[in-house]
């Protein structure tokens, strides 16, 4: 079998490999983590998008970003305001629900360092449907925030529950894909 190996600069092998980044790391992971927790909980607490009256604030959401499509350089494309008109408005609660539970488990993940690489994409991607949306307010920075978590995931959980849950699931995958030969 033939072997290659690429080179890696010192720098980056600091942030993305090396356990001596891992309090930094923890930082990050905090506060992205912090601000997902804090954001969910407060839809989940909230009855217009958790609850009794769920989806009402989602119609909302949804209106106030159709109505950025107009103009000669629209806050939203038109191929995301359709896939709002037709995957979106028909199941508010649906999209509300999961958006709220969404958020407070990507914080919950990455407050506790579980998951870290996993919680960073579904925050990464649930910050580019809002930019898609027209909303920027924290949405760039955390986006930006989730994607070098995501870059650095093998040491940006080290300070957390994946330094002990990555072991025991590379034994789990590695029974599964070579078992062994009787």
């Amino acid at each position: 079998m033939k072997h290659n190996t690429i080179e890696q600069s010192s720098f980056v092998h600091l942030f993305t490999a090396s356990t001596a980044s891992a309090p930094f790391w923890f930082l990050v992971r905090l506060y992205v983590g912090y601000e997902w927790l804090m954001a969910g909980w407060d839809k989940v607490m909230n009855p217009v998008w958790f609850g009794s009256g769920a989806g009402a604030a989602i119609k909302g959401f949804v209106a106030g970003a159709l109505s950025k499509t107009t103009g000669a350089h629209p806050d939203v494309q038109m191929w995301y305001a359709s896939f709002l008109n037709t995957a979106v408005l028909p199941y508010p609660v649906v999209w509300s629900n999961a958006i709220a539970v969404g958020e407070v488990l990507v914080g919950l993940g990455l407050i506790v360092g579980l998951f870290t690489g996993i919680a960073a994409f579904f925050g990464f991607f649930m910050n580019l449907n809002f930019l898609l949306a027209g909303t920027v307010s924290i949405n760039p920075i955390l986006m930006v925030l989730a994607l070098s978590l995501m870059l650095s995931r093998r040491v940006a959980g080290h300070w957390g529950l994946d330094r002990y849950a990555r072991p025991f699931l590379k034994q789990i995958i590695r029974s599964y894909w070579h078992p062994l030969k009787t």
